[in-house]
């Protein structure tokens, strides 16, 4: 596995919030939802497009593209079109910094 990088300080992203991010030099996304942190690659597994602007509800993105939903825990899809899950990133919080690392 690789290490944990630090991608932001808890207080960048307000509850709700999200922030675009690279892991291991992949685009990606840090969500947050009340106390809770998920990064996903910004990638939907439809068709490609990013994810960065798509609704985010019930613990779940929504791309904006075409509707393929994701779970952000687990980045299983929920709705076609999209039959393929995204890649999540594992995160853990210390104090007031955040880091990720890929499951690679």
């Amino acid at each position: 596995m690789s290490e944990f990088e630090r991608v932001a300080a808890v207080s960048e992203i307000q509850p709700g919030g999200r922030l675009s991010i690279l892991v291991d030099d992949i685009p990606s996304l840090l969500v947050r939802i009340g106390d809770e942190f998920f990064a996903i690659e910004d990638v939907c597994s439809h068709d490609g497009q990013p994810l960065t602007n798509g609704p985010v509800e019930n613990c779940a993105i929504t791309c904006p593209r075409h509707g393929a939903r994701f779970d952000l825990r687990t980045g299983r899809p929920l709705c076609m079109p999209a039959i393929e899950p995204i890649t999540v990133f594992e995160v853990q919080v210390r104090g007031d910094e955040i880091f990720v690392r890929s499951q690679s």
